[in-house]
């Protein structure tokens, strides 16, 4: 699925513009959606640049209702955290027509076109916002993170206590894993069950790219099965929509109780 995706992403480094090319692809499902933007953000990612204008090609999209509330989710937060402006052309009468009906009315979006010409133009008009490629300054110190760290040695399980922590930005995400790692190499072993706190715990924007690659690459080192608790959060939700496209299972439970008693099923399952 992700070489369907490779090229209908695009960057103009000249112009610092992504373009993503929408046209005649369909949005069947959440998974669909989430695949898609997991791609976007690898890609974003790969650029070594963080912020980008956006070019996007809308034209004979389509999305299906089970599919809209992930792309209004994943959207949203890619806009917020890697977009210095974002314009849409589609080529459709409808669009069009919405334009002609919207002018000069509070309806009005005048970051939508029904051309690409005209969406460059657009985009030209618009100040770019990056500074000489950004260098995050650390939130945390490592004594921030040592408490949140500890070893089971006896049932094989690492224990991540991620509440009410805040992910501001991939400094943050970077710092914290590193010392996960470090950790993890300290015990002289090399796999552990995975128990990880999210309660109150927040991942903003800036953070969520490289939270799922770091998390991503642990897992696939480290991991002998994850599973998370959170009694209903907006990560928790972000985690099961990215879910989807990762083929991973969330494993969340409510409570430290009920995550401790999935894993010794996990631990049955690996017998």
């Amino acid at each position: 699925m992700t070489s369907e995706f490779e090229p209908r992403i695009r960057f103009d480094r000249d112009r610092q513009i992504m373009e993503a090319d929408f046209s005649g692809f369909h949005f069947d499902s959440s998974a669909t959606v989430n695949r898609f933007y997991d791609h976007i953000e690898e890609r974003i990612a790969a650029t070594g640049e963080e912020l980008w204008f956006f070019l996007v090609n809308l034209n004979d999209m389509r999305i299906d209702p089970a599919a809209w509330v992930a792309y209004a989710t994943r959207g949203k937060a890619l806009n917020l955290a890697h977009s210095m402006g974002s314009v849409r052309f589609d080529a459709s009468p409808e669009t069009a027509a919405q334009i002609e009906r919207a002018a000069r009315t509070e309806a009005f979006d005048p970051n939508l076109f029904t051309n690409r010409a005209d969406a460059l133009a657009r985009l030209a008009e618009m100040p770019s916002t990056r500074r000489t490629r950004v260098q995050h300054d650390p939130c945390y110190a490592t004594g921030d993170f040592v408490r949140r760290i500890a070893f089971d040695f006896e049932r094989g399980i690492m224990e991540v206590d991620f509440s009410h922590f805040t992910f501001n930005h991939s400094r943050d995400v970077n710092d914290f894993y590193d010392h996960i790692e470090e950790r993890i190499a300290d015990t002289g072993r090399d796999r552990w069950f995975f128990l990880i706190d999210y309660d109150g715990c927040r991942i903003l924007p800036a953070a969520w790219v490289q939270y799922a690659h770091r998390g991503k690459l642990l897992n696939l080192a480290h991991s002998l099965g994850s599973v998370r608790y959170a009694p209903g959060s907006e990560t928790e939700a972000e985690i099961r929509l990215r879910a989807e496209s990762q083929d991973f299972r969330p494993n969340i439970r409510n409570t430290r109780a009920e995550a401790l008693a999935r894993i010794e099923e996990m631990r049955l399952e690996h017998a």
